[in-house]
């Protein structure tokens, strides 16, 4: 396989992609900002580059997992005193961004990508740090048909679970649309838990109960938030992220700004934006999401002993 991918942000999800890619036979080169990172992935075996237009320069596929997207924008466009990716790559290049940004963000980078003349789809992911690892992350993409057809073996690398969403921007749509669920559907699940401890319910029979009854989600049966029922979860490992506290918040923010935009009458997307943001602002940005509970669990000690 003589396709080359170049890979920018390599962090906890990133470097685990770029090295399924390289498992699949792809010639990757990847590159990061963060010392840390490069470091992770040059031991692990992946080429890394000086910088990312050494990355792209001659790369057939351009692969971008960032943090905002402004960072996407910026590094598209680049700036007066640096070329921008787009100008750097060779025409007709593939890009595919896998951050989880603001829809109008990611309408933006399309728009740029062709009018330099290249390829363009948004394809966000679920599946946290396991599905990065393990390669069964769940790829919700946006992009026309023929993009898609291109994208996806590439994708199918990375992924069990390649849903083409819609036009291009409707991967980030659906992927806010789905974390505004987990958000909820966490602190519902952590509240659930410490109301059973008070009421005298072991973690086991909450979870035996809830898990195959009407009670059943993803945030319950693949990331519990307490030890011991799913061994796998980052409740066992003292919520070692997983999926950090603040990348919900952030993703919630981004629900909480597109929820505002498009009139919709929601309560329970608007108030977990709140909670997250407070919990990642008070020493959760670190943690696993999932760590909700234990701020759960201090407040409501707090308040019994009021």
């Amino acid at each position: 396989m003589n396709t080359s991918i170049a890979f920018l942000g390599l962090g906890h999800m990133g470097g685990p992609m770029a090295l399924n890619l390289v498992k699949a036979g792809y010639i990757v080169t990847g590159f990061d900002l963060m010392p840390a990172a490069i470091e992770a992935a040059q031991a692990s075996g992946l080429t890394v580059a000086e910088t990312a237009a050494q990355a792209v320069a001659g790369a057939d596929v351009v692969i971008t997992m960032f943090p905002t997207g402004r960072h996407v924008i910026d590094a598209y466009s680049g700036s007066a005193h640096t070329p921008g990716l787009l100008s750097i790559a060779k025409p007709g290049t593939l890009f595919i961004d896998s951050s989880t940004i603001a829809v109008d963000d990611a309408k933006l980078a399309h728009d740029l990508a062709v009018e330099a003349g290249h390829l363009n789809v948004d394809a966000p992911v679920s599946g946290g740090v396991v599905g990065a690892t393990a390669g069964t992350l769940a790829f919700m993409v946006g992009a026309s048909a023929a993009d898609f057809a291109i994208a996806e073996p590439i994708l199918a690398t990375m992924g069990a679970r390649i849903v083409h969403c819609g036009d291009p921007s409707a991967g980030q749509a659906a992927k806010i649309c789905n974390n505004m669920i987990l958000g909820i559907s966490m602190i519902a699940v952590s509240e659930a838990f410490v109301l059973g401890e008070k009421l005298g319910l072991t973690h086991q029979a909450l979870f035996d109960v809830a898990s195959t009854a009407s009670g059943q989600c993803w945030a319950l049966t693949t990331n519990c938030p307490v030890p011991g029922p799913v061994p796998t979860s980052p409740a066992n490992r003292d919520y070692q992220p997983g999926f950090a506290g603040a990348l919900m918040a952030k993703d919630l923010g981004l629900a909480l700004n597109a929820l505002e935009s498009t009139g919709v009458a929601a309560e329970l997307g608007p108030i977990a934006a709140k909670i997250y943001r407070r919990f990642a602002d008070e020493n959760g940005s670190g943690v696993d999401f999932s760590g909700i509970i234990n701020d759960i669990r201090d407040n409501s000690t707090a308040q019994a002993n009021a």
